[in-house]
């Protein structure tokens, strides 16, 4: 461990003791027993109109028709109650990175439970580099690998962390208060990346070297897409990525959030 990071970690412990943020157990960010209590979603809904219960969380019958759109979003937990909230705030903005395991966990347990389709290739949702340098780390990519690693165990599935990207600088969604401009604001956010194609390094050893020599497209083409973030609202982020993937030759995106936070709170 570096300087830097000892330091770091020193003056993040100092400020934010560890200590679990139900219970308040010493030496543990959520204890075992606070995170069994957390209950998972009983049902989806359609990830784009959120009106009706969908199998899956997949697209209504009627939002279907737009077929450059997300197949499907899968919500773990509710926003607001067992300290979701708190926990996610902890991670994305106090930096608290062990919070990736617990926060996985969930991820992990919702896509097991409704059965989604194993995908070929799991995409973490991009930073722009200017936040990316602020944070120090992808909260989305963190939560992707876990997932990686613990969906199907012993056997990581690939994590293109820098498969798209993106290319337009954008305020915080949920520093947006109207829907139209928070859609307005992810428009055009993300494009292939078309420089490079690698992966994590918890997934490389999964990736044949044929398929290394491939272009983002070739590599892409008819595969299933698991994309990753943390929070969604409106789903302006998700649906944006998973358009670029679909025009791209990706045959089906889907989506696993941990939350999504009521819009307007």
């Amino acid at each position: 461990m570096s300087t830097f990071e000892k330091t770091k970690d020193f003056i993040l412990d100092t400020l934010f003791p560890i200590n679990c943020i139900n219970c308040g157990c010493d030496d543990i960010w959520l204890c075992e027993t606070c995170f069994s209590k957390i209950e998972l979603l009983p049902f989806q809904v359609c990830p784009r109109c959120e009106k009706l219960i969908t199998e899956k969380g997949c697209l209504c019958d009627h939002c279907k028709k737009d077929r450059t759109s997300l197949d499907n979003l899968l919500v773990a937990v509710k926003y607001r109650e067992n300290n979701i909230a708190k926990m996610v705030h902890l991670y994305k903005y106090n930096f608290v990175e062990d919070l990736h395991i617990p926060l996985g966990k969930l991820l992990v347990k919702i896509i097991l439970k409704n059965n989604l389709p194993l995908p070929d290739l799991i995409i973490p949702i991009p930073l722009h580099k200017r936040r990316l340098r602020w944070r120090g780390f992808n909260q989305s990519e963190l939560l992707a690998n876990y997932v990686s690693q613990n969906l199907t165990p012993g056997f990581s599935i690939p994590v293109a962390s820098d498969l798209i990207k993106r290319q337009k600088y954008t305020p915080p969604q949920m520093q947006i208060g109207k829907y139209s401009e928070r859609r307005r604001n992810m428009q055009d956010a993300f494009a292939m990346n078309h420089s490079s194609l690698s992966f994590s390094p918890f997934s490389r050893r999964d990736v044949s070297e044929r398929q290394r020599g491939k272009t983002p497209q070739e590599f892409i083409q008819n595969k299933k897409i698991l994309l990753i973030d943390d929070i969604a609202t409106t789903g302006a982020t998700l649906f944006e990525c998973a358009k670029v993937l679909k025009a791209n030759g990706a045959k089906k995106v889907f989506a696993a959030v941990i939350a999504r936070q009521e819009f307007g709170n």
